[in-house]
């Protein structure tokens, strides 16, 4: 008799179906790490919005080069200053908070291409890099 583990009890997709599924994920997220490097090397071709927290928040710890727009604020008008085709990559506190998500749907809403760093600043403090203060 054999018996199926927990994992394998429903059979793992068809591999096209899954490079699919996983480039979807990634069409949407991006991760600390990816972030970090991009900063770190000069090839930063997005906007890093910090999208929880009051400015006060903000201020006591946050990404060195992120902007703060509060995700409630984001309207057309907040986002004047940025050309359309502008990729944002939104984070908020990390996992257990959902402001990046209320942030990239407001943004996608408004026709504006989003990502969100999963992880958030836990996540970011978890690879070790530091926050900034202002």
């Amino acid at each position: 008799m054999s018996t199926l583990s927990h994992v394998t009890e429903i059979p793992a997709g068809p591999p096209q179906a899954a490079a699919e599924h996983f480039e979807r994920l990634l069409a949407f997220e991006t991760d600390c790490w990816d972030v970090h490097e991009s900063m770190k090397n000069g090839s930063q071709d997005f906007v890093l919005l910090h999208v929880n927290d009051d400015q006060s928040g903000f201020d006591a710890g946050h990404i060195a080069g992120a902007t703060h727009m509060y995700h409630a604020t984001i309207t057309e008008e907040s986002l004047a200053a940025y050309p359309p085709e502008t990729l944002f990559v939104v984070y908020c506190a990390g996992p257990h908070c959902n402001a990046a998500d209320k942030a990239g749907a407001r943004l996608a809403r408004l026709g504006r291409p989003v990502k969100k760093m999963i992880g958030g600043k836990s996540g970011w403090l978890e690879e070790g890099f530091d926050l900034v203060t202002s």
